[in-house]
């Protein structure tokens, strides 16, 4: 009896859940290959040849091989080329609504990351910007040698004044 995996621990290494593909999937999937080879130069080339092949048979050959008469302007030949564009048609929209979709999700990424990019190059100019502040309030407080001895003589003096707590440690 398989016993069914565990929601309250991560999968092994190497162990993913796995899904099928559906069968719109399928379709979707069949639908764009149909789209993509149909916007080819081969598929040109093929219809035209079944086309032409068609016609010459149809034309060149003896009465009883023919299967479309060129009196009725190859009646047949034009059903299958109808109903060759009436499949085409719609599985080439399909397949543009399923990229449509795509570019969609593509897009609303895309706007994220703009999104996410756009807060870091802010959060990265408030830093340099405060980091400019802070330099040209170091770079005027310019310390010279007048003030440092003012500063140097004023400590001089604090220790050298007895205090309650400096003089009861000193003593110890």
């Amino acid at each position: 009896m398989a016993r069914a995996p565990r929601l309250d621990k991560p999968l092994d290494r190497g162990v993913t859940a796995r899904t099928a593909p559906t069968s719109r999937d399928r379709f979707g999937r069949f639908t764009e290959w149909v789209a993509r080879a149909m916007g080819t130069p081969a598929f040109i080339v093929i219809l035209t040849l079944f086309c032409v092949a068609w016609i010459l048979w149809n034309t060149t050959m003896p009465q009883q091989l023919r299967f479309d008469d060129a009196a009725l302007g190859f009646t047949a030949l034009t059903l299958v080329l109808s109903l060759q564009a009436s499949y085409a048609a719609p599985l080439i929209l399909l397949a543009q609504n399923r990229q449509d979709d795509r570019d969609r999700v593509q897009i609303e990424q895309d706007r994220q990351r703009a999104e996410r990019n756009m807060a870091d190059t802010e959060y990265l100019a408030r830093e340099i910007v405060a980091l400019r502040i802070a330099l040209e309030e170091r770079s005027a407080q310019t310390v010279t040698r007048d003030v440092l001895r003012q500063e140097l003589k004023a400590l001089l003096a604090e220790l050298e004044t007895p205090d309650d707590h400096g003089g009861q440690e000193r003593a110890r």
